[in-house]
């Protein structure tokens, strides 16, 4: 069974960091886009960083560039997160596209194309 595991969330000052983990079981994370995407209430989900596996392309959001860091390691994919503003509050997923599509730089990963989700871990920021 595909299922992916999210942790780390919690509530840190601005400037603050965190670190998600992304626990995969259930297949490989060799060779697949992995992508973590940001929901605040009201507004639409958000992909703002995705990673090929396959060959280490990556993709950032404008918003969080230079800020987060994604990693990965046999079947964990990590979000490292530097100087957390208050507009980073939100829940993040990581999920899985297991289509064989990769990242591109140029574009964010679209919810549409990912077909396995975790179930969410809650990061606020507090000014």
């Amino acid at each position: 069974q595909v299922r992916l595991v999210e942790s780390g969330g919690g509530s840190v000052q601005s400037g603050g960091s965190l670190t998600l983990s992304c626990a995969a079981s259930g297949f490989s994370l060799d060779d697949y886009a992995i992508g973590w995407f940001r929901h605040d209430p009201g507004k639409e989900r958000e992909g703002i960083v995705c990673l090929s596996t396959r060959d280490g392309t990556t993709y950032y959001a404008d918003n969080v560039k230079n800020r987060f860091t994604v990693s990965d390691a046999g079947n964990f994919v990590w979000l490292h997160m530097n100087n957390l503003k208050s507009e980073d509050t939100g829940v993040y997923y990581c999920a899985a596209d297991l289509s064989g599509r990769v990242c591109r730089q140029d574009y964010p990963p679209f919810v549409g194309s990912f077909q396995s989700w975790g179930q969410g871990t809650q990061v606020t920021v507090s000014s």
